[in-house]
């Protein structure tokens, strides 16, 4: 079902392995005359053109966009017990995580009266957007709204799409999640008229300073254009995972867990990479007998066969690691012998998980990390959603007269060289002798 690429008889460069490896192509440029008109719109006429867009896309006009705080409250006391458990496990868990991650302020001393402090200061107001359509994302309000909250950001605003079947309001475990968390300014307003509504606001609508959370083409066209007005976490991709296996692994685990990434989407990829052909046969024909058996099966079968999702058969562990790196998947599990130490060798990915006891579900919900994470090869160079990403740091410069002065002459010559006079000239007007 999957097709196979054996790079097992060749040397490859990390460049020819980018090449190499399979990845889905989602242009957001070709997105971006779309999406433009809209953006500009809302930004033009606020939440009545936003609004309009809804009713237009889908299929339905919300009460109000602002969804009151007792529907929010009404679908948490409606949730099911054992959800409500559920979901309370995973909040404490991915709080506990975030809560770790805030740093501390740094002060150093570099001579007597003169320190530099770095002091970290949350984003005061954030829109977090979470999805609709094809699944509920009671989970992306979790791993959006708690590490802002473990941040300090005293302002939130979750978007979500309306629904015809919640009387215009997002879906209720979306609402309920919203109230355990007690975030009480919810909008019920998606696709790219959501992050246009939510960088540029409207009378009673508080524009925010960044957006984030994944969605589909058109949210991330959006939040490209919008990104010189506000922040944003990043330009999310299709989901993809990448298992990295040997002789040892268990076909019908890594089976299941490349079919559970193919149902998020027809784009997602599945991607094994193994120096065992052994096991490549195995893996393909476990998919082959258990997509089916899947709700999503027909979603599953498109992906899994798509260009984005392959088999790649190395020569050893040393080629598949190197492959793994250079593809840089948002999710990357390693299934081989001494796993650990294997898993410690990887440089490139959003999240790495160890052994066949972490698979990649166990971090969309409740291992405690964040499963917003970069795609499309971006983990080389960003990381996943977290603490930090709610934060800026602010360097704060105090220095004494005497401390200016054992520094002076060194930034009086810089200046002259840089052709800079009135730089130094800053420095010589404070100087004792001046």
């Amino acid at each position: 079902m999957l097709r196979t690429i054996d790079i097992s008889q060749g040397s490859y460069s990390a460049r020819q392995l980018r090449g190499i490896v399979p990845r889905g192509h989602q242009s957001v440029d070709s997105m971006l005359d779309t999406v433009r008109p809209i953006v500009e719109d809302i930004a033009r006429r606020g939440a009545e053109a936003a609004l309009e867009y809804g009713e237009k896309f889908d299929g339905i006009r919300p009460p109000s966009l602002k969804v009151p705080r007792e529907v929010c409250d009404k679908a948490a006391a409606d949730l099911a017990p054992d959800l409500r458990a559920a979901l309370n496990t995973a909040i404490g868990r991915v709080r506990a995580v975030h809560e770790a991650q805030r740093p501390d302020d740094v002060t150093v001393t570099l001579a007597p009266g003169a320190t530099v402090t770095q002091k970290f200061v949350p984003i005061s107001r954030v829109g977090l957007y979470v999805p609709g359509g094809k699944a509920v994302y009671p989970s992306s309000v979790i791993m959006n709204v708690v590490p802002a909250q473990a941040a300090g950001v005293e302002h939130l605003v979750v978007a979500s799409p309306p629904q015809k079947d919640n009387g215009g309001y997002p879906h209720p475990t979306v609402l309920a999640v919203c109230s355990l968390l007690g975030v009480d300014e919810v909008w019920a307003v998606g696709g790219a008229q959501a992050v246009a509504l939510l960088a540029y606001g409207d009378e009673g609508l508080e524009p925010v300073d960044m957006i984030t959370g994944p969605g589909n083409i058109f949210v991330t066209a959006a939040k490209r254009l919008v990104r010189s007005v506000v922040g944003i976490d990043a330009e999310a991709g299709p989901t993809e995972i990448a298992v990295l296996a040997d002789s040892t692994a268990d076909p019908t685990q890594v089976a299941y867990d490349l079919i559970s990434q193919a149902e998020h989407d027809v784009m997602a990829a599945s991607v094994l990479i193994t120096d065992s052909p052994e096991l490549a046969r195995a893996v393909d024909e476990k998919v082959e007998e258990l997509y089916t058996v899947t709700l999503n099966h027909e979603r599953v079968a498109e992906a899994l066969t798509g260009e984005q999702s392959a088999i790649v058969v190395t020569a050893d562990l040393e080629q598949s690691i190197a492959t793994a790196d250079a593809y840089a998947a948002e999710h990357l599990e390693v299934h081989t012998r001494d796993a650990a130490e294997v898993a410690s060798r990887i440089t490139n990915a959003g999240a790495v998980f160890v052994g066949p006891y972490a698979p990649v579900p166990l971090g969309d919900y409740a291992a405690g990390s964040n499963h917003v994470l970069p795609t499309s090869g971006s983990a080389r160079y960003s990381s996943g959603l977290s603490t930090l990403t709610f934060l800026k740091h602010v360097d704060v410069i105090d220095y004494t007269a005497e401390a200016m002065e054992e520094i002076a002459d060194d930034v009086i010559r810089l200046s002259v060289e840089e052709r800079l006079p009135a730089h130094g000239e800053a420095i010589t007007a404070r100087r004792g002798d001046n």
